[in-house]
């Protein structure tokens, strides 16, 4: 087995291959046609905040966010400033509940992923205002090579994965040396179907205390 050591290396050994380059050719017409969120520069975001190595927890998100301002390239958050999108606020919502942290007044969730916590959305690009938009262009090859590398790291994750399809990626992580947490997502098409009241913050902070890790601070 090849031990992966960076991102950039993932992205060296899969940009050559067919899928990746059809992908690019799909962006470039893409952001040349119609308005894209995120921008250009901030696809990926998440891995330039959350080095390979330094990942503890992955919170796995569907794809960017698609109204104007929002997506900045690290699921579910925000840039200070912008309102707070729905599922992010029932996540704000049990956070208070769960580690009695007030509520945030701002979506910016980089301080956790500068602990640790890898914001990884499965798309990493969408069309304005069309959600789903960039599904099944070959984002979800690439983003299922990072899974399955971090899957393959000798030091435990935790993997959360809030919906059916963030669980559907379940079967590329191993699950005799990661731990996985599920419920519905928080969504408020979902959130009181189970998302409410599933503790994740509180759950993570003690599996990471298990393996002698600090916790992450979530209070924002």
């Amino acid at each position: 087995m090849i031990v992966v050591l960076s991102w950039e290396e993932i992205q060296v050994e899969e940009q050559e291959k067919a899928y990746f380059v059809k992908l690019k050719s799909f962006l470039e017409k893409e952001y040349a046609e119609h308005t894209i969120y995120p921008v250009r520069t901030e696809i990926g975001s998440a891995f330039r905040v959350t080095p390979f190595n330094e990942v503890k927890v992955v919170i796995l998100g569907q794809d960017p966010y698609h109204g104007e301002g929002q997506a900045h390239g690290m699921s579910f958050s925000v840039k200070p400033g912008v309102a707070i999108p729905p599922s992010l606020r029932n996540m704000f919502k049990e956070l208070s509940d769960d580690m009695r942290c007030p509520i945030p007044t701002s979506g910016y969730l980089e301080s956790w992923a500068k602990q640790g916590v890898l914001l990884l959305n499965t798309v990493l690009t969408v069309r304005a205002g069309d959600a789903n938009s960039h599904k099944g262009m070959g984002w979800e090859t690439y983003t299922d090579t990072i899974i399955k590398k971090l899957s393959e790291r000798e030091k435990p994750l935790i993997f959360v994965l809030w919906g059916k399809p963030a669980q559907a990626k379940k079967k590329l992580i191993d699950t005799r040396k990661h731990v996985i947490l599920e419920a519905p997502h928080p969504s408020p098409l979902s959130a009181y179907r189970g998302f409410l009241g599933s503790k994740p913050y509180s759950k993570i902070n003690a599996q990471l205390q298990e393996w002698g890790e600090p916790p992450i601070d979530f209070c924002l």
